[in-house]
Parts: structure tokens; sequence; C-alpha cells
């Protein structure tokens, strides 16, 4: 099955972010966060726009036909349109842009791109790495344990909503919302603000509780969506709605129980600056 466009990714060059995505089995680059990387711009869109329209002039070529406009999020948390190309098309802009740090850029570059390569290969490559990622982050084994486990989970979910019709990366964003809101309280956007969080992944930033009533969430409705062979989007919305209520009367009852809300304003931001050099 060809992958297809997902969630939005951050790597980072030299503390500079740089959006990327997933799309047909590699990875693709957002251009103006290359552009602002590579130039120290302050208005990378409008380089952009000036480096297409010198090129064609002297090379008769365009720029913009190596790119695809993909939905990457942006700042504001939505996502938009955006210019990216793959590695090869990377290689061919940054040829186009007079920088010093272009040669250091092409090895990181095709660093990036070869991992992506071995973990279509090895898929346990990119389980290795991601756990290593965690824990030189700082995290506990418990929880590195609980996040994994929480992306099989997803996974599963999500794999589940595409055999039932869920095709649109919006309706995906949907049902995910449902089941948060029903399990918390909250959507993820609203989570994130809860956190205090603006690009970063919600997960990455959960503690150990909220991870695993995420996760009942997530299994619920998976589990529900079989049982009852929801099919559609508008079916699957009503299903993440109850997988959610199961996660949600859970946590309620442990709250009541215990004395303590299980969702906390506290987040790993603080080794933020660390985890950047080590994927950078």
């Amino acid at each position: 099955m060809i992958e297809q466009a997902t969630t939005t990714k951050i790597a980072f060059f030299r503390k500079k972010e740089i959006r990327k995505i997933i799309y047909h089995n590699e990875w693709w680059f957002s251009v103006v966060d290359i552009i602002a990387a590579l130039t120290d711009s302050a208005q990378p869109s409008k380089y952009w726009t000036a480096m297409k329209a010198r090129v064609s002039n002297e090379e008769e070529f365009q720029l913009s036909t190596i790119c695809r406009q993909l939905k990457l999020e942006s700042s504001d948390g939505k996502k938009y349109e955006t210019d990216c190309a793959n590695t090869e098309g990377i290689f061919r802009i940054i040829q186009s842009i007079p920088s010093p740090k272009a040669e250091p850029f092409k090895r990181w570059l095709a660093k990036v791109g070869y991992e992506r390569v071995q973990e279509i290969e090895d898929p346990e490559l990119a389980t290795k790495r991601t756990r290593a990622l965690y824990k030189a982050k700082s995290y506990s084994e418990d929880w590195i344990e609980k996040r994994m486990r929480g992306i099989v989970v997803r996974e599963t979910l999500t794999d589940e909503w595409n055999k039932r019709g869920v095709k649109e990366q919006r309706e995906y964003a949907i049902l995910t919302a449902e089941i948060s809101k029903a399990a918390f309280g909250m959507t993820p956007s609203e989570y994130k603000k809860f956190k205090g969080l603006n690009r970063e992944n919600l997960r990455d930033h959960m503690n150990d509780l909220e991870l695993i009533f995420s996760m009942l969430g997530e299994a619920s409705t998976t589990e529900i969506a079989i049982n009852k062979n929801a099919d559609g989007f508008e079916e699957n919305k009503k299903v993440a709605k109850q997988g959610g209520d199961v996660s949600g009367k859970a946590r309620k009852d442990l709250e009541q129980k215990s004395g303590k809300k299980v969702s906390a304003r506290r987040n790993y931001l603080r080794n933020s600056e660390n985890f950047e050099k080590l994927r950078g």
C-alpha cells in the first residue's frame, strides 16, 4: 500500500525548524523552512517567489515543477498547502541558494533521507530510533513503554478507520477530537493550549495516566468500530464519541476516588533544546 501524506513532523537543522511529511513513502520538506534555515531571510516566502522567477529567467526551468503542495501544520495549529519537495528536489533547489550552510545541509538532508529508506526496509529501526530519542530526552523507561504502546494503539485505530471509509486527513482530525473531548473534556488543540504547547506533539508531553486514558479511548473506539461494523465517517464519528466516553467515565471515576485530576499542565518543554540537538 502506498503511504500518503500524514502528520507534519519537525526536523531541526542547526536549531532551525524544518517541517516534513511522509508522502509516497519518502520525506517531503517545506521549501520555505529550508530557505529560512539557509539564508536567515526574514521573509522566506518572498525569497522563494523571487528565486523561482530568477531561475525561470536564467535557466528556462520552473522550480515549481519539482514541488508538490502538501498540507503542513503552521504555527497557528492549522494546516495550509505548502510548497514541498523530496530529497532530490531539495538538492536541486539549494543549488540556487548562495549560502555557506549549503554543504552541511546537503549532508544533513542525505542522512535524513537515508534513514527513511532504512526504516521502510526495516520498520523496527524506526521504533528503535524513537525509543533512543525519548531515552536521550530523559523520559523514564516506563513512560517510553507506554508511549510506544500508545503509538501502536493509534496506528491500529487509524488502520481500522481507513478500512471503514475514513480517508481524509480532516476526518481523522475530527474523529480524534471526538475521542479526546469525551475522554478528557478537551479537544487536542484545547489540550495543547492547556499545557502551553505550540507545534509540539501533545502526547510527547503527557504523563503516564494521560497516556493510559488516551490509549483506553482509542482502543475502545477500535473495538466498538469492529463489533458494530461501523461504516463511513458519520458512523465512525458516533463510535469515536462512544470510545472516548469509555475512557472519560474511567477517568472521572479515578479522579473522584483519588481526589486528583488526571489532566495536568505539566509538559516536557524544558528538555526540548536537548531533543532538537539529537534530532538535528
